[in-house]
């Protein structure tokens, strides 16, 4: 089930308080632009209380952004933008879709530190989650489904979109705790355990594709794909890996992505836009980013925290099963019964993941390897045309539908 992409909203009675900004000598303001002191606009801070229900006793307190963005509650804090943007341009193309049951009792969540109960980007959305997706291409040509990673968006695929398209029809999706795709609040509904992710990625491809797909994966959800597809070997055509986790030494969380699982820390820096998606992106390779990119990815964290604490319980899934999972892939792709064929795409710049061991693997499981030498580990943000041609070339010399 598919439905139009439109940007949530928050009915509320609002009362506003101009207060001066800080005395620092910078100030981060409209999504990452600098401006001195001298500069800076006196800041505008909104707290709402929701229309009170007189069945219920307890009055809901919520800190609200603007309606067009989200919840609110971010520790980012401030107004993300008044004009258009790049954000607003890519949210544009993409739609959401509805698949994968929402679990839990119903009950409205409440933010682990203050108590507070949620805003609405911080609840599950009915009875099915929804996961913004866009496609591009003939819906009648072969499907090839585009998977990012940890932590990114569907936005990492724009380059490889144009080239695709041509002869397949690509779609790309934000994963549940990403981009603008559903983030329930850990605990209340999805509590982003890799299980989870398995069965939700079941739900969400049979939502979107009737036929036999393939599948690109990249980073450190490649083992969540990777065990999915063992229980659906049917349903692929390919599966193609860019810089998976695939040795032992790969089965820990760089310092980069790990800190956002410490206790109480993790749950700070998980809130800062600057950290959850400018540095995770950009230290792990040659990638640099631009700054209309640096607007999408830091938008989910400059207007709502839910994006912090989807990423803080992540991150603690990941360093909690990662390493069953790694050893579960490697296991999968030797079995003499795995019977899809599977390419590993590999940015030698890469500075998470190490080389060693990845050709020697590829070679005992007789599995293609293909490398990048100017990519690193989001190889579609570095090589992103290349990578498309690439996925064009694998997936055009077997299609099953």
């Amino acid at each position: 089930m598919a439905i139009q992409g439109k940007p949530p909203t928050l009915f509320s009675h609002q009362f506003q308080s101009s207060l001066c900004s800080p005395t620092s000598s910078l100030s981060l303001v409209n999504g990452g632009s600098f401006k001195s002191k001298a500069q800076r606009k006196p800041l505008t801070l909104r707290l709402s209380r929701s229309t009170p229900n007189a069945n219920d006793p307890q009055d809901d307190y919520l800190i609200d952004a603007p309606v067009s963005a989200g919840d609110g509650f971010s520790f980012s804090g401030g107004k993300y933008s008044d004009g258009p943007n790049p954000s607003d341009e890519w949210f544009k193309q993409g739609k959401f879709v509805k698949a994968y049951p929402v679990g839990g009792t119903g009950e409205k969540a409440k933010d682990p530190i203050f108590g507070l109960t949620m805003g609405a980007g911080s609840q599950a959305s009915g009875d099915v989650f929804r996961w913004f997706s866009v496609e591009s291409g003939n819906a009648d040509n072969p499907t090839v489904i585009l998977i990012h990673g940890f932590p990114s968006q569907a936005y990492s695929y724009r380059k490889v979109f144009p080239v695709l398209s041509k002869n397949y029809h690509a779609i790309a999706f934000d994963w549940l705790g990403f981009g603008f795709s559903d983030k329930p609040q850990p605990r209340y509904g999805f509590d982003y355990t890799l299980s989870e992710y398995v069965s939700a990625l079941e739900s969400f491809v049979n939502e979107v594709a009737t036929n036999k797909v393939s599948l690109v994966v990249q980073g450190y959800f490649s083992p969540v794909v990777v065990k999915y597809a063992s229980k659906n070997q049917e349903k692929l055509n390919n599966l193609i890996l860019l810089n998976p986790p695939l040795t032992a030494k790969h089965a820990n969380l760089p310092s980069t992505l790990s800190i956002f699982s410490n206790f109480l820390l993790g749950e700070i820096f998980s809130q800062d836009p600057l950290r959850a998606s400018d540095k995770a992106l950009t230290s792990c390779g040659p990638y640099a980013m631009k700054e209309d990119d640096a607007m999408v990815y830091r938008r989910p964290y400059l207007t709502s925290g839910s994006s912090g604490f989807a990423l803080n319980a992540i991150s603690r899934a990941m360093k909690k099963e990662l390493k069953a999972y790694v050893e579960d892939t490697k296991a999968i792709l030797m079995d003499k019964n795995w019977k899809v064929r599977t390419t590993v795409c590999w940015g030698q710049r890469d500075r998470w993941l190490n080389y060693d061991e990845v050709e020697d693997f590829c070679k005992n499981s007789n599995h293609k390897l293909i490398e990048l030498p100017m990519a690193g580990h989001h190889v579609q943000e570095d090589s992103g045309e290349e990578l498309g041609g690439i996925i064009s070339g694998l997936i055009s010399r077997r299609i099953v539908t």
